[in-house]
């Protein structure tokens, strides 16, 4: 039997090599999710991104460098305790936003997600995946802060969990 725990999340800022020291830390992390595995990266302009099914070395290898450029680099290794094993649901997920991009990686449970899905799709919210970390993407989108910081709080003091 495989050891098994909630997901585990990496990353590196400051670093041009983020992407391959973030896939070090991810394979060290593969004991706490091997069911799937995902990364993005921030090269000043872009957010390049992979997710996968499967197992870390089985996918961040070789010229990750060229194909996950940047400086800054979060990763994902996923157990799922919420929504179903499927690529559209692997993290990181990101969303442009108003004022830049925005990515976020998530370990544990959002306890009150059902109901803020649910007010969010009310309120005319498109949902690409099942998993409960999207709701933190709705919620800093539609957040009336002035500047990110505050649309991040605003939408972390609305979660539980």
């Amino acid at each position: 039997d495989k050891p098994r725990e909630e997901c585990g999340v990496f990353g590196v800022f400051g670093n041009h090599e983020a992407s391959l020291l973030t896939a070090l830390g991810l394979h060290a992390l593969q004991h706490r999710g091997q069911e799937a595995c995902g990364m993005i990266t921030f090269d000043g302009k872009r957010f390049p991104s992979e997710r996968h099914l499967g197992m870390v070395g089985e996918h961040f290898g070789g010229d990750l460098r060229t194909r996950l450029p940047g400086h800054a680099a979060i990763g994902h290794n996923r157990y799922s305790t919420q929504g179903r094993t499927i690529l559209r649901n692997v993290q990181p997920i990101f969303a442009d936003l108003a004022g830049g991009g925005f990515a976020v990686a998530h370990n544990g449970n959002l306890t009150n997600s059902r109901k803020l899905r649910h007010d969010l799709v009310k309120d005319g919210a498109i949902f690409q995946s099942t998993m409960d970390t999207e709701v933190i993407l709705h919620l800093v989108a539609r957040s009336t802060g002035k500047d990110f910081l505050a649309r991040l709080v605003d939408a972390l003091q609305r979660i539980e969990g």
